[in-house]
C-alpha cells in the first residue's frame, strides 16, 4: 500500500484525528464519545475515494474541508426534515455532533459567512476551516499553511471579528 493512500494515511494519522474531534467534544460540552467517533469515521468514508494525497499536510487539510462538508450536510438534512421535507437520515448520522453549533440554522449561517470571506480573504477562510471544523491548533495551522503560531494567531483573530460581522450583517438582512 502506497504510504500516501488514504488507507495508509487514515492508518497512521487515526488517532490524530479522533484527538481533535475528542478535543472538539469536550470544548464544547458534548456528553457522547460516540459522536466524535462517528464524524471521524464519515470523514475517513469520504477520504477513502480520494486518489491518493501529496503527504499527511495535504490529508490533515482535506480531513478538515471533509469534516465541515459532513456537518454542514447534516445541518441541511436536519432543517428540511424540521420542514417536512422528508429527509431520510443514515443512522450513524444521528449520531454526528450537535455540539458543534448552537442550531442548524446558525451553523449554516456560519458555512455562509465563510464562503463569503473566502472570496477576499482565503487564508483566513483556511484558517477558520482548520480551526473551526478541524480542530486543528495554532501551531498544526501554522505547519499546514507554512507560517508562524503569530501569524495564525493574528489572523484567526482577523477571521473572527471578519466572520462575526459577515454574520450579523447576513441577519440584519
Amino acid at each position: 500500500m502506497p504510504a500516501d493512500s488514504p488507507d495508509a494515511l487514515a492508518e497512521t494519522l487515526y488517532p490524530q484525528l479522533r484527538r481533535i474531534a475528542r478535543d472538539l467534544h469536550w470544548r464544547y460540552g458534548a456528553g457522547e464519545t460516540l459522536r466524535s467517533t462517528a464524524l471521524v469515521n464519515e470523514c475517513f468514508l469520504k477520504l477513502r475515494a480520494s486518489h491518493g494525497f501529496a503527504d499527511e499536510r495535504h490529508f490533515l487539510r482535506t480531513a478538515a474541508r471533509a469534516m465541515r462538508q459532513i456537518l454542514i450536510n447534516h445541518a441541511q438534512a436536519r432543517l428540511t426534515a424540521k420542514r417536512g421535507g422528508g429527509a431520510v437520515l443514515a443512522a450513524f448520522e444521528d449520531d454526528l455532533p450537535d455540539i458543534y453549533w448552537e442550531s442548524d440554522e446558525r451553523l449554516l449561517a456560519l458555512n455562509d459567512a465563510l464562503e463569503r470571506l473566502a472570496v477576499f480573504a482565503p487564508r483566513l477562510a483556511e484558517i477558520v476551516e482548520y480551526r473551526f471544523f478541524g480542530g486543528y491548533s495554532e501551531r498544526e495551522i501554522g505547519d499546514m499553511l507554512d507560517i508562524t503560531e503569530r501569524t495564525v494567531r493574528r489572523d484567526w483573530t482577523k477571521a473572527k471579528a471578519l466572520m462575526l460581522i459577515e454574520m450579523e450583517s447576513a441577519e440584519a438582512a
